[in-house]
């Protein structure tokens, strides 16, 4: 048996020891979020250097402003050595888990039905995350030498990372490598593996309409005072035209056409009506008219609210005017479109729609630019000859519609260009209630990691 059978051997071995590691990881609720949870993340820091240091990583965790990030590298071969260094990316915060009635399982207690496992981070992105520890390690056990490993692992990418950028500038030297690979994308089904070659960029807003300076009694003043919920929400209906473009003028200025061979490459993604009907429940689609589903969610810009509060939400009634509304806004960008002067556009279409019978904020969150891969590359090379052998099917490359601010900035700082993978499923339930991970999938994915190291490392 040569060492790459050796190597895969070992892993569908040890894959019940990989899953009992998940499980930990899982049960630490490292929200980043909510400042409620801010020891379970110092918790999960600690966690993940225990864990690397175990797997034979020397690993550090470093305090920021805000959530610590954890830095790993191995220890069995000098960086001058190695034929290459690949530098490993992965966020070990999670969302909330609310609203925890939906829930079937106990969002932070894993729970294995069938071949499903039913978790908060069990797909985004814990299960990926151990998937490429496990392969590190099995790849290190039988290919001792031949690569140099490094892990950064922050704990704020579910609230905008926010102090990623800066600790990449001030660790530049630490964290040089010649490949980031970054697991933080998906599948696009359970027989059909898919290689990531660009990522939407985003604006985070939140968007506040104020009335009067304290709730008032509706029937006192309803008809006399406006109201800052309809405000708000005639605001919101004005962001689209009827065919589903975004209204704001100026905002697809710097968005480039496609030519015919981009949009054929694209399309080769088989995901269509029928399957977005089946992975969401919805009755009906709807979008930018002109557009395919691949088009609309890959290439094509978006504006969705994500959530709106405003006045009483209780049982039963309270019949007032709210003093205030809000609304929580992301906006997805792609190639060319700037996160600050597509804010400032959403800034003038505000200013320019509003009432004077009410006054208005907007709250800058956070913004990322779109990212796009060279599908050349050697990486991706190497990547395909793996997938392909574990799935026996050559993976799709697809345009996600998710935004991953680090791929620009690792290549912006650091220097390094990402391939981005990764074996969750479309319907996995990332960010919903009931989030699951495909467990075959995921064993797969340990073995195409683990593969990737070996045909990279063959590649001059």
């Amino acid at each position: 048996m040569n060492s790459k059978q050796e190597m895969l051997t070992y892993i569908k071995e040890n894959i019940s020891k990989y899953q009992d590691d998940l499980m930990e990881l899982i049960k630490i609720p490292s929200v980043s979020t909510d400042p409620d949870f801010a020891n379970d993340v110092k918790k999960a820091a600690k966690w993940l250097k225990s864990y690397l240091e175990d797997l034979d990583f020397t690993a550090t965790v470093y305090e920021t402003p805000k959530h610590p990030i954890v830095v790993a590298e191995s220890n069995d071969v000098d960086s001058a050595e190695a034929c290459k260094t690949i530098l490993i990316y992965g966020h070990y915060d999670v969302q909330p888990s609310d609203p925890d009635e939906l829930w079937e399982t106990p969002p932070f207690t894993p729970t294995i039905i069938g071949s499903q496992m039913f978790a908060r981070g069990a797909s985004d992105m814990k299960g990926q995350f151990i998937a490429t520890a496990a392969a590190a390690a099995a790849f290190r056990k039988f290919y001792p030498g031949q690569i140099k490993i490094k892990f950064i692992l922050e704990g704020e990418e579910e609230s905008g990372s926010p102090s990623l950028k800066q600790f990449l500038i001030d660790h530049k030297d630490l964290l040089q490598a010649d490949l980031a690979l970054n697991p933080d994308a998906g599948m696009i089904a359970k027989s059909i593996p898919a290689i990531t070659l660009g990522l939407r960029g985003m604006v985070d807003l939140e968007l506040t309409v104020s009335g009067p300076d304290h709730d008032l009694h509706s029937g006192s003043y309803g008809g006399v005072i406006d109201n800052p919920i309809h405000v708000l929400s005639t605001l919101i209906d004005k962001l689209h035209n009827k065919d589903g473009k975004i209204a704001i003028p100026g905002f697809y200025d710097n968005v480039l056409d496609l030519s015919v061979e981009e949009r054929e490459s694209i399309n080769k993604n088989p995901t269509n009506e029928k399957i977005i009907l089946f992975q969401t429940g919805a009755p009906n689609l709807w979008g930018e008219t002109g557009y395919t589903v691949p088009e609309r969610t890959g290439i094509r810009p978006s504006l969705s609210v994500n959530g709106m509060y405003g006045g009483y939400t209780g049982e039963g009634s309270k019949t007032i005017i709210p003093a205030s509304a809000t609304a929580k806004i992301t906006i997805r960008l792609v190639k060319n479109q700037q996160p600050q002067r597509i804010y400032q556009l959403f800034q003038e279409f505000i200013d320019h729609n509003i009432p004077d019978t009410v006054t208005w904020n907007i709250e800058y969150r956070s913004g990322a630019k779109a990212a796009k891969t060279n599908p050349q590359h050697l990486s991706n090379k190497s990547l395909v000859k793996a997938i392909s052998e574990i799935w026996n099917i050559e993976p799709i490359y697809k345009m996600e519609g998710g935004s991953i601010p680090v791929v620009n900035q690792m290549e912006d700082i650091l220097g390094v260009e990402s391939i981005l993978t990764g074996f969750g499923l479309a319907d996995d339930r990332i960010h919903s209630p009931n989030e699951k991970l495909d467990l075959e999938c995921w064993a797969m994915g340990i073995e195409a990691f683990a593969l990737f190291f070996v045909y990279y490392c063959e590649q001059k």
